[in-house]
């Protein structure tokens, strides 16, 4: 395992602890269906078509991602969005726990571009739990060149994507 991370610090490197820890969350469970842009992150399909995603992978992005996440200064400026219910709790602890925005629930078309609403804001980084469920606030986001960290799984479309984390997002 110490080869497949052989560029990060040593620091990075997961632990057994880690790995078992995201096996017994199902983290690299997918779906029967797959995207062709998800195929990098797919280690292999089971007998019964479900798609196993790489743990390897998926340890690689979010080590990426929490350096993105440090690399912006002002916590405020970085937006947890979330529509899905699983994943509303989730976005809402990430927001208390690190300082973040969140919003949980719908997300209201014009947030980021539209300068009159009263929801108007200007992130620096957003990071969605499903591409799929929060396709508006993605495709907003790239309308103000806005960086996008998502949670997808391996029938997820990684348009206007950035970093995606592939991770099983449709669990508990």
């Amino acid at each position: 395992m110490s080869t497949a991370f052989a560029d990060l610090p040593a620091i990075l490197h997961p632990k057994e602890e880690d790995i078992s820890m995201m096996l017994s969350a199902n983290v690299h469970t997918g779906t029967k269906n797959s995207d062709d842009s998800m195929t990098e992150y797919i280690w292999r399909r089971r007998n019964d078509g479900i798609y196993i995603l790489n743990i390897g992978k998926t340890w690689e992005k979010l080590i990426l991602a929490a350096r993105v996440i440090c690399a912006i200064e002002n916590p405020e400026d970085v937006i947890a969005i979330s529509a899905r219910p699983y994943g509303m709790r989730a976005v809402l602890k990430f927001a208390h726990y690190t300082g973040a925005n969140s919003i949980a629930g719908r997300f209201t078309p014009g947030t980021f571009t539209n300068q009159i609403t009263k929801q108007f804001r200007e992130p620096r980084l957003l990071i969605v739990t499903d591409p799929r469920t929060d396709s508006q606030s993605v495709k907003e986001a790239s309308y103000v060149n806005l960086p996008v960290i998502a949670l997808c799984d391996s029938d997820s479309p990684l348009q206007y994507v950035d970093i995606a984390i592939p991770a099983n997002n449709k669990g508990k």
